[in-house]
Parts: structure tokens; sequence; C-alpha cells
């Protein structure tokens, strides 16, 4: 079939504006890391004499570099539109958000979702797998203090020892407040009939658009940060929002992506932005933390049931395009997220207004030197 004068210009512009996105963000990054490294070396003194001014000042810068690859999608048309439960009610305590797993596209968006949750994203932490250790953002991550695990059976022990660990010495030493996992261990491509075959030998539900959580990393968690007294005992939502902030994780944030027609946004369609503008949709609940059971038996079944739930979201949100109401509703309310492009356009211009300071001072010592 013969291409049309007009497709070949559409399939030239799509190239061009691919091509263009690319070398931004590799301007971008070569200048924004490079700068949060700086910094914060500069720093270092601080964190000796001040951590917590300091740790502030890195979350701050964080929450930047985030935005800036929230931007790249923004800019491309790839919003988003929340449903469920506000999580900016619960911003300020202490939460850990559970995220179904489907492309690497799942990590911007909610780098981008978060962007307007109050402090959430410079004072959260991100276990992610280890690969991503060795990608740009990677020396970002270390610094930060987010985790990175291993996947595979015979690592598992090993790392949740190293997870708990890690978590006692970083998590409240840096004022982190909300850590984000993915409990399916994988990508739902990857994992879905190892899940399914498993789900069919211990008569478990049959998943289609998610698979079967991992338990591990969730219980640690539970374990580590939540206050003795607060697991265990069920309480109603309203009672426990009214209460006075206690100390440890108070919130599960149970968190649902959706893609239209289940097509997932990965991390080169955000780069090169030669996709359709596409709304993706996010959906939240938050449950009290003495909700969920300590025992690992019940702890494996309240998790089941959360992707359970998650797989009739999905099933109902590809059958009608919207989320369905929360209990007690008559009707979902959704609301879009909304990113400030001025605000947007600063942060991208400080990054390379910090590069070019960086590069004089280095000049400057390298002619003083030599």
């Amino acid at each position: 079939m013969a291409v049309t004068l007009e497709q070949a210009q559409r399939v030239g512009y799509t190239c061009l504006k691919a091509l263009l996105r690319f070398a931004f963000m590799v301007a971008n990054n070569l200048v924004a890391i490079p700068s949060y490294v700086l910094y914060l070396i500069v720093l270092q003194p601080l964190r000796v004499l001040d951590s917590k001014s300091f740790w502030y000042i890195e979350g701050v810068l964080f929450k930047w570099l985030l935005a800036m690859v929230a931007s790249w999608g923004w800019w491309a048309g790839y919003t988003v539109v929340e449903w469920g439960d506000d999580v900016k009610a619960v911003s300020e305590d202490e939460a850990m958000v559970l995220v179904n797993h489907q492309a690497t596209g799942d990590v911007c968006t909610l780098m981008m979702c978060l962007q307007d949750k109050g402090t959430v994203v410079r004072r959260m932490m991100w276990l992610m797998d280890h690969i991503f250790k060795y990608t740009n953002f990677g020396i970002v991550s270390l610094i930060h203090g987010d985790f990175f695990i291993r996947q595979g059976r015979a690592h598992r022990d090993q790392q949740l020892v190293l997870l708990k660990e890690h978590l006692e010495k970083y998590y409240r030493s840096r004022n982190r407040k909300w850590i984000v996992l993915f409990p399916e261990g994988g990508f739902l491509r990857k994992r879905r009939e190892t899940s399914q075959a498993f789900a069919k030998k211990n008569n478990l539900p049959f998943l289609k658009h998610v698979t079967l959580p991992r338990l591990g990393a969730t219980q640690v968690i539970l374990k580590t940060l939540v206050a003795p007294q607060e697991n265990g005992n069920p309480t109603g939502r309203d009672a426990v929002i009214k209460e006075s902030k206690s100390k440890g994780l108070q919130w599960v944030i149970d968190t649902t992506i959706a893609y239209p027609k289940g097509e997932p946004i990965d991390i080169q369609t955000w780069i090169l932005g030669y996709r359709q503008p596409t709304v993706t949709h996010v959906h939240y609940r938050i449950f009290p933390v003495k909700d969920v059971p300590a025992e690992p038996e019940a702890l494996a079944h309240w998790l089941y049931q959360r992707f359970i739930e998650k797989e009739d979201l999905l099933t109902h949100f590809y059958e009608t395009g919207a989320f369905p109401p929360l209990q007690g509703q008559t009707k979902a309310i959704s609301r879009e997220m909304t990113l400030s492009n001025l605000w947007l356009v600063g942060i991208q211009s400080l990054a390379f207004l910090s590069g070019g300071m960086w590069y004089c001072i280095f000049q400057y010592f390298y002619h003083c030197l030599f």
C-alpha cells in the first residue's frame, strides 16, 4: 500500500519531534543530575551541623528532579485523572503505597500525580528493582535513600533482611513519610502466566489485569515502621482521621493505575512522546494501618483481597472507561491532576542555569590550577 504525502509528513514530524525531545532529555540529564550531586557535595558541612536542614534541601532538589521527569510526559499530553479517596488528606502522615505494575511508565505517572500532594515527593522512599541502580537516575536514588531490591527466590531472604536494615537506618533519620512499592514484583506481562498458574494450584481467583502480590516486602515494612500498638485493632476510617497523629506508619494507600484500552505507557514513549496524548487514570483507596492484620497468613489474605479488588476495578474501567463509585457514593467522582507550566519552566531553567554555573566554577579552578 502506497504511503501518501500526508502520512509521510506525519511520520516525519513525529520522528523529528521524538529526536528533539530526546536531545532535550539528554541535555536535561547532563545538567540536572550532576547539579543535584554537586549541590549536595557542597552542603556536606550542613549535613554534619544540621542533618534535618540538609535532608530538607535534598528533598526539595529531589522533588524538582522528579518534576522534570513529569514535565516530559505533561508536555507530550500524557495527563492524569484521579479517582477514589483524596490522598491529600493524609499527605503529612506516614503511609505505605501499594501500586500495580504494568510498565516502566508507572513510575513516571506516580512522579507526576504526586507532585501536587504537599511534601510527599520530597519525603518519600521508593522500592524498585535493582536494575534501576544502573540507570541515569540511579545515583540520585542512591543519595536520596531509595532501596533497590533484587528479585528472585535465591535472593529473597537476604533482600528482606537488607530492606529491614535499610528502613531502620534511613527512613526516620531522613524524615521520610511515604514508601512506595510494587508488590507484584514485576511487570504484568512478565508475571501474569506464573501468577495464574500459582492461583490455579492454590484455589485462588484467576486474575487478568493484575497478578497476585508477594508478601515479603510489605510484611517487613509493616513490622519495621508500624508502631506496635497500631496493628490488629480495627477501627472506622472516620474515627481514625479524627484521632491525634500517632507515631509510625498510619495508612496503606492502595493505588491502581489504569491505561485506556489496557495499553500502558513505557519510559521510551514518555521520553520520545510519539504516542498520541493519553489520559492515565489513577484510583486511590486509603486504609488505616490498624485495619491491616499483622499475622503472615492473615496479611497475605488481606493483600490478596486488595489485588482482587484491583482486578474488579480495572475490569470495570476497561468496560466503562471509568472507575466505580466508592462505597456510600452514588456516582464516581474524578479529579483532573494539573501541573503549572510556569513552575515546570522555572525548574527546567534553574537546572540549566545551575549547569552553567558549575561549568563556570570548574573552568575558573581549571585555569587557576593550570
